[in-house]
């Protein structure tokens, strides 16, 4: 089975894209055909700085390989370098009819959180279609806000394949189960659009800070908490097992502590659970050649996929050569 997952490279990366996605990638790419992208055409959409977009795609890369990608079991390579992806975009722009991206949950939230609208935001999923079809992909992982984004792209390469036949392969979304939306600081979903992430790769001193942030309910020390609701505990799940929850669901209904011993708990789990990743993080901060060379290699399988599904798409299109 082909598996495609992408990332934009518009930050650092969070304990959400790690338990949304990168995690079962890391599972996946021992069972699977396995390819993985960083989006900085995607990022475009909501970053400006051309400096920290350059910096934020090497950074993704050393992320990905830091948390267990392995570059010999994937193919791992960054959106810009498979100019493809860019014309297949446009073809399918003459396939998506407007009401169909007019109805993209995602895009009216994101306007409605005072996000800029602009055309790239809007087409977005028309380009998310592209990444997806240019490969022949069968399944997609997402969280439950891309649900539809892969709805619209089975959308489109319907609309196409009635008019020109059995052209492109209709994948299907996979969202982990249990695990559809991670929560941000604001108990939202976490997302660098919002501006509520807990990063993976920061100093202790950081995350300390930023798990101090986590909104919760004002309650006395001395009363019972309500756990069902937090967003603290709502993370805890993430990092721990079965047992540590069950004596954390105590101490809340136990009183005598405040929220704060709660979040440093969490502080504490995350830091540990991110050590290994840190120390490999390090070698490839300071090996990044080997890093690029990682990217080369990975766009060039990806190219080769690429120009050999254009030609096609090329041709029963009318493109003339």
């Amino acid at each position: 089975m082909r598996v495609l997952t992408g990332i934009q490279a518009s930050g650092a990366l969070h304990i959400g894209n790690y338990f949304g996605s990168i995690k079962q990638m890391v599972e996946l790419q021992n069972k699977n055909e396995l390819f993985m992208f960083i989006a900085d055409y995607h990022a475009l959409t909501s970053l400006k700085d051309p400096k920290e977009l350059k910096e934020n795609t090497i950074d993704i890369a050393i992320s990905y390989l830091s948390l267990g990608i392995d570059p010999k079991k994937c193919t791992m390579w960054v959106q810009s370098d498979v100019k493809e992806v860019l014309e297949l975009y446009w073809i399918l722009s003459a396939f998506t009819p407007m009401g169909l991206l007019e109805r993209a949950h995602s895009y009216k939230d994101k306007v409605a959180r005072g996000i800029n609208a602009n055309h790239a935001l809007f087409s977005y999923p028309v380009l998310m279609a592209a990444d997806i079809l240019l490969y022949d992909i069968n399944s997609v992982p997402v969280g439950k806000d891309q649900i539809q984004h892969v709805e619209i792209t089975r959308d489109i390469a319907i609309k196409f394949n009635n008019l020109h036949g059995d052209i492109f392969t209709l994948p299907q979304f996979k969202v982990p189960e249990n695990l559809a939306s991670i929560p941000g600081i604001d108990g939202s979903k976490m997302s660098k659009s919002y501006k509520n992430t807990i990063d993976i790769f920061m100093s202790e001193k950081a995350l300390k800070k930023q798990v101090g942030k986590i909104v919760t309910d004002s309650v006395s020390i001395e009363e019972p908490k309500e756990y069902k609701d937090c967003n603290v505990f709502a993370l805890c799940k993430l990092f721990m097992n079965k047992d540590e929850l069950e004596e954390l669901k105590l101490r809340y209904l136990k009183g005598g502590e405040g929220h704060g011993h709660f979040k440093m708990s969490l502080k504490e789990k995350i830091w540990d659970y991110f050590e290994k990743p840190r120390e490999k993080r390090a070698y490839y901060l300071e090996n990044r050649d080997e890093v690029l060379d990682i990217l080369d290699s990975g766009a060039k399988k990806a190219r080769i996929i690429a120009k050999e599904k254009m030609i096609k798409i090329r041709d029963t299109v009318g493109i003339y050569r």
